[in-house]
């Protein structure tokens, strides 16, 4: 038994020492995230705080929540409502809800009126946003940092701070991948 009390003495300070590592990691990784994103670490926590501040509105309107598959996603302030809903009340009524949350600066609802889509659909935008930002990543005249990419149906929705030069290079980059329906921009200009 001391044997034991022994070893667990020992593994205890290892383990602690590893979670350590993957914080101080992870923390790293964010901090750099942060340092190179062209939003202040204010608006990309703002954006966070939108988007859990959104999907809880969103969860708390039973009507909504039961019948759509809505799809939250902010990026300085610019909002972007994806997904689908069965009427145009209810799209309405989503657009209410986000519109009056602090920080938000614009909401783009591009809400489909029809029946939440089927998993094989989710799979194939989940593809299709893997090869757009694969190909964006290999590209040299598009920075991946500072574009967010979001598929519903085959609709590639492109977001972030961006030159019109990098915006125009992020589309031309996104309709050359296959299985993309629709580019649809939502940049803000830094030119």
């Amino acid at each position: 038994m001391h044997q034991f009390r022994l070893v667990l003495l020992l593994l205890i300070p290892i383990m602690l020492l590893q979670a350590c590592a993957a914080v101080v990691v992870g923390g790293a990784a964010t901090t750099a995230a942060v340092a190179y994103d062209r939003r202040t670490a204010g608006a990309i926590l703002d954006d966070q705080s939108i988007e859990v501040k959104a999907k809880y509105a969103i969860f708390q309107d039973k009507d909504i929540y039961n019948q759509s598959n809505i799809n939250v996603t902010s990026y300085n302030g610019f909002v972007l409502l994806s997904g689908e809903t069965p009427s145009e009340a209810l799209k309405q009524k989503a657009t209410n809800l986000v519109k009056d949350i602090p920080k938000v600066r614009k909401v783009f609802n591009e809400l489909a009126i029809s029946g939440p889509s089927a998993l094989t659909s989710r799979s194939s935008d989940s593809w299709i946003t893997t090869k757009v930002k694969t190909r964006i990543t290999q590209d040299e005249n598009v920075d991946p940092f500072y574009v967010k990419v979001v598929t519903e149906r085959g609709t590639v929705y492109l977001m972030g701070k961006v030159t019109k030069p990098e915006a125009d290079r992020a589309v031309a980059v996104t309709r050359s991948v296959k299985g993309v329906l629709r580019v649809v921009k939502i940049f803000e200009y830094i030119d």
